[in-house]
């Protein structure tokens, strides 16, 4: 990355929102297996019991979305915009993060808005495309590509001392 005398523009850090505490989590899917468990049982006791195993797989389907939820927000993106470079740190939830470097000069933002929210924010310079920011919600996005833009804009006419 550039030098410490170089000012930094923009150093930002990009998670998702996260789900909530494992504690909480915890205590709904315990009620939804024993609700379901109520059911099933009822149902047992009536003669359909083939319904049981799919409120079974109701709970381990809710187990396993809770489980991926939290890992997903592991994941998180960090953008720095110095006078001399964008640099964009993608650190996925599992898999090796990847490091991408870009003069800022030459950067142009592409925020995608049809109708009212923005949906995609990408990055272009010279053949390069990057995505960034797609776990953010559409004003957290259009947030964030204004700051990214105005940061970009006091790289490009710095000048040193």
């Amino acid at each position: 990355m550039s030098g410490a005398t170089e000012p930094v523009f923009l150093d930002a850090v990009l998670r998702p929102n996260p789900p909530m505490n494992p504690r909480a989590l915890r205590l709904i899917l315990a009620l939804v297996a024993g609700i379901n468990a109520a059911i099933a049982v009822g149902f047992v006791l009536r003669g359909a019991w083939p319904i049981a195993p799919f409120l079974g797989a109701d709970v381990a389907l809710l187990a396993w979305a809770f489980h991926a939820s939290r890992l997903a927000a592991r994941a998180y993106e960090r953008v720095k915009v110095t006078a001399s470079e964008l640099f964009v740190a993608y650190h996925p939830a599992r898999g090796a993060p990847r490091e991408t470097l870009l003069n800022p000069y030459w950067v142009s933002i592409e925020l995608e808005q049809p109708e009212d929210m923005p949906r995609g924010l990408t990055l272009r310079s010279h053949g390069k495309i990057l995505a960034v920011g797609n776990f953010l919600g559409p004003r957290e996005r259009l947030s964030f590509a204004n700051a990214l833009k105005a940061a970009l804009q006091c790289a490009r006419s710095w000048r040193p001392a």
